[in-house]
């Protein structure tokens, strides 16, 4: 009797662990094995031909979400939405050889401290139907130094797609403080930037779409590690920093100055000095340390502009999670109806101003005006009703610690 052979292989059975007889054919283990694999393969370019469904939420109702937590910065929310949509539309555009592919538009937001960068970002987070993490940029190091490998900006995005990387795939990163890892001197460096320079060389790929190994628990990467391969081509991006000085960069260019005089009169006039930022561009943030590679990958730039006296009052009052709504409710639950005087509102308003903070300066002060409050009125059971004047309000900071600070 003829000792079998497998029909597609020609192995004998006595070279294969297991063979399977049909009625006119055989087949071995190792074809079976790579026949699944066919297979698998095969079922995975038909599920990514058939892209993403999203309920797609619009530019205008995105920003309009946006507008319930985050006052003013008009543009800044009109670019986030639109490019937030296209990031959508791309992930649903079909794959065609012959079509025209949408490349994603990674964003810069350029703003002040205390303006609403990461709070616009967290207040999108609960709109999105995609995975979105928000990382911290000062705590990355080139690779093999201390700190944190620019990988482990995905592991946040993984954890936040409870480790489907196929989701995490299409997923939006924030990278906070993008500031922090500008270049050290204005001139390439000639030594090793392990905070500056060489995160942004680092970050050059991820920004623009590669298969990235991504350790699971983030950390350091080592070699007996198991990792994750992330492809970053449908990730997008928006990176927000403070630019601390960025304004004397740009008051360079435009031929004037923040403070003192400029050569011509005619173009001071058609500059509004108190908000320089509104004029950035990319050659700005070159010359504030981010290299050439790094702006071409952040093709989108806008800015927030500085809080003026009449959005702080905004600021404390409209909002969802409006600061003035935060202390009503706190002494709501010791039972005490609490309630800020117009003259109160001002006053630390104006403080706001004056300290130079932005929306976080806000917080400080109220903190120093309630905080006698907030420590006696939970041993008296006899108060039920505080109302905070301008009288009470000054009373109260005038004596609070930080009072000592004064503006820069």
């Amino acid at each position: 009797m003829a000792q079998a052979t497998c029909s597609f292989c020609g192995r004998n059975k006595k070279d294969v662990d297991l063979m399977i007889s049909g009625i006119h054919a055989h087949i071995c283990d190792k074809c079976i094995a790579q026949a699944n694999q066919i297979l698998n393969e095969e079922e995975k370019t038909k599920n990514a031909k058939d892209a993403p469904k999203f309920n797609l939420v619009k530019p205008q109702e995105m920003k309009s979400h946006l507008d319930q937590f985050v006052i003013g910065q008009d543009e800044a929310k009109r670019v986030i939405s639109v490019a937030v949509y296209n990031h959508y539309k791309r992930l649903m555009q079909e794959k065609d050889p012959d079509d025209i592919m949408i490349e994603k538009s990674n964003i810069i937001m350029v703003g002040e401290t205390g303006t609403g960068k990461t709070y616009l970002a967290r207040s999108l987070a609960q709109i999105l139907q995609v995975p979105f993490c928000i990382a911290d940029a000062t705590v990355l190091t080139e690779a093999g130094y201390v700190g944190e490998d620019v990988e482990s900006i995905l592991t946040r995005l993984l954890q936040a797609a409870d480790y489907d990387v196929e989701s995490a795939e299409r997923g939006i990163v924030y990278i906070d403080e993008i500031d922090k890892i500008a270049r050290k001197s204005d001139n390439p460096s000639i030594t090793r930037d392990v905070s500056g320079e060489g995160v942004q060389q680092a970050m050059l790929k991820l920004l623009e779409g590669t298969s990235v190994n991504v350790p699971p628990q983030g950390g350091r990467k080592h070699p007996d590690q198991k990792m994750i391969t992330v492809n970053t081509e449908n990730i997008l991006f928006i990176c927000g920093g403070a630019f601390d000085g960025i304004a004397r960069n740009i008051g360079t260019r435009l031929n004037t100055r923040p403070l003192g005089f400029a050569k011509s009169e005619d173009k001071l006039d058609s500059v509004d000095k108190d908000n320089l930022l509104q004029y950035i561009t990319a050659q700005d943030l070159k010359s504030f340390g981010l290299i050439p590679e790094l702006i071409g990958r952040l093709p989108v730039l806008t800015h927030l502009d500085p809080l003026d006296a009449d959005a702080l009052h905004l600021i404390l009052t409209e909002p969802k999670n409006a600061l003035v709504k935060q202390y009503v409710k706190l002494f709501k639950m010791e039972g005490v109806k609490l309630s800020f005087d117009k003259g109160a509102l001002k006053y630390i308003v104006s403080k706001a101003m004056e300290f130079k903070l932005g929306a976080r300066g806000l917080r400080s002060i109220c903190e120093a005006i309630v905080n006698d409050a907030m420590f006696e009125i939970p041993s008296q059971d006899d108060i039920t009703e505080l109302r905070i004047t301008k009288s009470y309000a000054t009373e109260k900071f005038e004596k609070s610690k930080f009072n000592k600070l004064r503006a820069a």
